[in-house]
C-alpha cells in the first residue's frame, strides 16, 4: 500500500516511516509532485487535518494522511489551540508565541494545559480520524533547549522535565503526536493484514 504523509517536515516523515509496517510505502509530498502550501483555514484541529488530507486525495488521488496539533490551556478557554503556530501573529516565531502565552497567564495559578494532535487518514475516499492527547501544565519560565514550539514551557503530567528537557525518544513515548500515530499505525496494520 502506498501512502502519502501530507507534511514537509522530513523529521516527522522519517519518524513515522519507522513505525509503519514494511507493507506500507510512505511517500512525501514532493514524491507525489505536490509543491504547493496545503490549505489550513479551519477553526479546529480536526478540520485542518481533514482539509489537508482531502486536498491531497482530491488533487492527486493517492491515499494519504495529515496531522494538526495544538496546545490548549484551560484558563484561556482552550487557546491558543488551532492557532498555536501563529498565536503571536502570522509571521511569528516560537519565542514570540511562548512570550505571549506566558504574558497571558500572568497572575494565574491554574496552569493546566493539554497538547492535542488530530490525524486524518483518507483511504480509498473514506475518512478516518485519530486523536492523541497529553495533559500537563505551563511552566512559569522556559526549561530545556531541545524540541520545538512550546516544548520549553510545557511539562507533561507525572514528569519533572519539560518536553524540551527530554530526549526525542523520551518525548516520543508519551507525546500527543506519538499517541495519535500509534492509533493510525495499529489501524493500518490491521488493514494491511486483511489485504
Amino acid at each position: 500500500m502506498k501512502l502519502c504523509f501530507a507534511t514537509n517536515n522530513k523529521g516527522k516523515l522519517q519518524e513515522i516511516k519507522a513505525l509503519l509496517a514494511d507493507t506500507i510505502e510512505l511517500v512525501s509530498l514532493q514524491e507525489i509532485g505536490c509543491y504547493e502550501e496545503l490549505p489550513e483555514t479551519k477553526d479546529t484541529l480536526e478540520g485542518n487535518s481533514l482539509q489537508k488530507a482531502a486536498y491531497i486525495w482530491e488533487h492527486f488521488g493517492i491515499n494519504c494522511f495529515a496531522d494538526d496539533s495544538g496546545l490548549e490551556v484551560e484558563v484561556l478557554n482552550g487557546a491558543p489551540g488551532v492557532y498555536s503556530a501563529r498565536y503571536a501573529g502570522p509571521a511569528c516565531k516560537a519565542e514570540d508565541n511562548m512570550d505571549l502565552l506566558l504574558k497571558n497567564l500572568l497572575g494565574y495559578t491554574n496552569r493546566a494545559a493539554s497538547f492535542r494532535t488530530c490525524i486524518t487518514l483518507m483511504l480509498e475516499g473514506q475518512t478516518f480520524q485519530f486523536e492523541g492527547k497529553v495533559k500537563g501544565e505551563i511552566l512559569y519560565a522556559r526549561q530545556g533547549a531541545k524540541g520545538f514550539g512550546y516544548d520549553p514551557i510545557f511539562r507533561p503530567e507525572g514528569f519533572e522535565q519539560s518536553f524540551a528537557e527530554m530526549t526525542l525518544e523520551e518525548k516520543n513515548k508519551i507525546s500527543h503526536r506519538a499517541k495519535a500515530v500509534t492509533l493510525l499505525t495499529e489501524f493500518l496494520h490491521k488493514r494491511v493484514d486483511r489485504l
